[in-house]
């Protein structure tokens, strides 16, 4: 495992081109968000994926998250009517997961098995947007919660010393929250709030 020291207000673009390699490369990152650290690993990488699976014990019914830049990438991997639109739209970037109606550009392994569902989320915190921008496309994600945890790990040293050599990258940037993304279920109305995190989804639930 490679750890990179990355600035969290103004990340070096040097150690940011970095990341993007890695990922294009199907190896497994650890890096910040705007609540907890994450997972994250190219869309279509089937190394990545099977490691993540194993450290997290994810069966395949797990619902995947994909992280964007913003809301013009969500139309490739989810379909939006005007009405969700506009909410996603008041309420991005932000610590919230969407959970969507998945397209057919969706490899069937992302989207859940049975609800052909997936997570979209777009993050505010700079050395992510910076990792898509380099991208280009959106990355899978997923939270850092060991199987035996009931918190996400906030400490870069303690990822380090738990994960070992399972990933590939890891990305410090200092202690975050444990705080998880809140979840949303758009594809009822009102939308259905799955579970409470760090985002504020009152104008989603009650619009």
């Amino acid at each position: 495992m490679q750890t990179l020291y990355i600035h969290p207000e103004n990340p070096q673009p040097r150690l940011i081109s970095q990341v993007v390699d890695a990922l294009n490369h199907d190896q497994l990152i650890v890096y910040p968000t705007d609540t907890s650290y994450a997972f994250g690993c190219k869309i279509g990488s089937k190394n990545a994926i099977e490691k993540l699976r194993l450290i997290r014990q994810l069966d395949d019914k797990h619902q995947f998250t994909l992280l964007c830049r913003d809301l013009s990438e969500i139309a490739t991997y989810a379909t939006v009517d005007n009405q969700q639109f506009k909410l996603l739209k008041a309420t991005t970037p932000a610590p919230i997961t969407f959970i969507l109606d998945a397209t057919k550009d969706v490899p069937k392994k992302l989207s859940h098995p049975k609800k052909k569902t997936i997570g979209i989320r777009v993050p505010s915190n700079p050395i992510s947007q910076m990792i898509l921008e380099g991208m280009g496309e959106p990355i899978l994600t997923s939270s850092l919660i060991l199987p035996d945890m009931p918190l996400a790990l906030d400490d870069p040293f303690d990822i380090e010393d738990k994960l070992g050599n399972n990933i590939d990258i890891m990305i410090n940037a200092g202690i975050l929250t444990t705080k998880l993304t809140t979840i949303v279920d758009m594809t009822t109305f009102p939308p259905e709030l799955i579970r409470q995190g760090a985002g504020d989804a009152s104008q989603l639930i009650d619009p």
